[in-house]
């Protein structure tokens, strides 16, 4: 059924995709701004004191590094923007590729 809707709709990617591949856009642009700028003290902070009981919860730098270890992404590729987001990019379009019964990709 989803099938066929993201065929008459032409949806080639999901949400969860485009949402994952923005988040390592903005991973590599934060990364590569100068220290001392908002952005980049925001994402290294982390709260004081302890968790909450139960199973931890993943914490967003943590599902970042996930991420980029499902995609074969190191922390050095950031430094070169061009290559950062070409990796991105081709990650795309190989997803893109998953869907061969979709005319409109």
């Amino acid at each position: 059924m989803n099938i066929i809707i993201k065929q008459n709709t032409n949806v080639v990617r999901s949400l969860l995709y485009d949402t994952k591949t923005k988040q390592l856009q903005w991973y590599g642009h934060v990364q590569r701004v100068e220290e001392g700028r908002l952005p980049k003290e925001v994402m290294k902070w982390s709260p004081p004191g302890r968790r909450k009981r139960g199973k931890p919860q993943f914490t967003w730098a943590e599902g970042i590094r996930g991420l980029m270890g499902k995609k074969e992404l190191t922390e050095e590729d950031w430094n070169d923007r061009g290559n950062w987001r070409k990796k991105i990019i081709w990650l795309s379009n190989g997803r893109r590729k998953m869907w061969k019964h979709c005319t409109a990709c």
